[in-house]
């Protein structure tokens, strides 16, 4: 017989990983509907033509394939995939049921994704999403909106140290047009972009060449952003009264004014800094404007992406998750296009990084029930399971030992299991229509009315 295992990639949750992941999907649906946004669920599968040719070379290499089936499966060919994202199921209902939809559709979507990427830590091949997004709307109140709520979000749940950078897809544009990188090369130039944190600047210098783009223009690049992160070292470590009062702007705007002077007169770069612009002042407006930085070295691989991007970082751990406009998804299932905006926060890193830095409430650990109703021989199952009844009804959580059997054994099972009361109905209490109520903390044993159970454990309970 073959040993149990579970697939690479993937795990099973036990009860305190689940009221863990529970409280975090509660905090975040209560945070998103304060905005407005509604849920969606889409299935686990879509049609491979609708999830290929949208993640980009290596986003489509990561796409879980189902074989076709039946009479076909000979053939090896595939007809389905699993859920790559949450983002382009959301295009592909949009188009379906676009006349069914208000005209500025939000949505919030909690549901997992799957991808065949190498197992590392907090990255696995099957993982729950979180995303928001806006559809509808072209105007960067929905970018604002959006940081809003993913930093509302995530300060609900505790974290107090975390940025979310913003650049604009139009503005790399311009940059890499001034930097005479071939247009056919943009694509190449991004995914090399996207790995400067990683792989550093000789990294990307060598991701660049092999890629058949000039060093020339690499070089001209990675001077403009190590011009930006002289800058950022200059804002760190410069008290804010000394800019003050020196007059000078916030290292968010003295950033923007460096990326407009690169772009020049570059019509696409120069309307995406207008509109990272715009988005830095409807931020100030709603008082986020601490949280965001503009980054324009931020890149992001997904070629869907058509302005904004943004993505969460967590001090001394990363990213948390990200996002961007994509305003030509929808239009690739529909003749029509429907401009859209969304974030995805990345939750299983959330749990992680929440449970190493002891960030959920003690609660979240409580046992299993508040109290355990002991069966005292065969004879007295059907009282022990009225009383059981009788006291969730009253609001408790309770666990009935199901079976008749020494009360040793079950006061240690209850012991075991860490709930604080038991309640033990034998023949001499029945008799006197009372109970024996144990505290298995302090070791306190009573007799109290059989009507008075909940009362007696609801007022011990208020006092912990």
């Amino acid at each position: 017989m073959a040993k149990p295992s579970l697939p690479q990639g993937t795990r099973d949750f036990g009860p305190d990983t689940v009221r863990k992941r529970n409280y975090i999907f509660n905090t975040i649906r209560n945070v998103f509907e304060l905005y407005s946004f509604q849920p969606l669920e889409t299935p686990a599968m879509e049609n491979i033509e609708t999830l290929m040719g949208k993640y980009g070379e290596e986003g489509n290499q990561l796409i879980f394939k189902i074989l076709k089936r039946g009479e076909h499966e000979k053939t090896g060919e595939a007809d389905l995939a699993l859920r790559y994202d949450l983002t382009v199921p959301l295009a592909r209902v949009v188009a379906e049921y676009k006349n069914e939809l208000p005209k500025f559709f939000k949505r919030y979507q909690i549901q997992p994704v799957w991808r065949a990427d190498r197992p590392a830590r907090g990255r696995f091949r099957e993982f729950y999403q979180c995303d928001v997004d806006v559809l509808g709307s072209r105007s960067m109140v929905v970018e604002s909106e959006l940081c809003s709520a993913m930093s509302a979000a995530l300060e609900k749940l505790g974290f107090d140290d975390f940025t979310i950078r913003v650049n604009h897809r139009q503005a790399l544009t311009g940059m890499l047009d001034r930097a005479n990188v071939p247009t056919d090369k943009h694509g190449d130039a991004l995914v090399a972009l996207d790995k400067l944190g990683k792989i550093g600047r000789d990294g990307v210098m060598q991701e660049f060449l092999s890629r058949g783009i000039a060093a020339e223009s690499a070089t001209e690049l990675l001077s403009f952003f190590e011009g930006i992160a002289s800058l950022e070292h200059v804002f760190r470590n410069v008290p804010d009264e000394v800019i003050e009062q020196a007059g000078s702007r916030s290292l968010n705007s003295t950033v923007l004014g460096r990326l407009l002077e690169f772009v020049g007169d570059h019509e696409t770069g120069a309307r995406g800094v207008d509109e990272l612009r715009q988005i830095l002042e409807f931020a100030v407006a709603g008082n986020i404007d601490a949280r965001i930085k503009i980054d324009p070295m931020l890149a992001r691989g997904l070629s869907y992406y058509t302005g904004t991007i943004m993505e969460i970082d967590v001090e001394g751990i990363g990213s948390l998750g990200g996002g961007g406009r994509y305003d030509n998804l929808v239009g690739m299932f529909s003749s029509q296009s429907v401009p859209a905006c969304g974030f995805s926060l990345g939750l299983e890193r959330i749990i992680v990084v929440m449970t190493e830095r002891n960030m959920f409430p003690s609660d979240l650990a409580s046992a299993p029930a508040e109290v355990m109703v002991t069966i005292w021989d065969d004879d007295s199952i059907r009282d022990s399971i009225a009383l059981a009844s009788e006291l969730r009804r009253a609001g408790l959580r309770v666990d009935l030992y199901p079976e008749a059997d020494k009360i040793g054994k079950q006061f240690k099972y209850a012991s075991l299991r860490g709930i604080p009361f038991v309640v033990v109905m034998g023949a001499d209490e029945k008799t006197r229509g009372e109970v024996a109520l144990k505290d298995l903390r302090s070791g306190e044993q009573r007799s109290i009315a059989r009507d008075d159970v909940a009362l007696a454990v609801g007022e011990a309970l208020a006092k912990d």
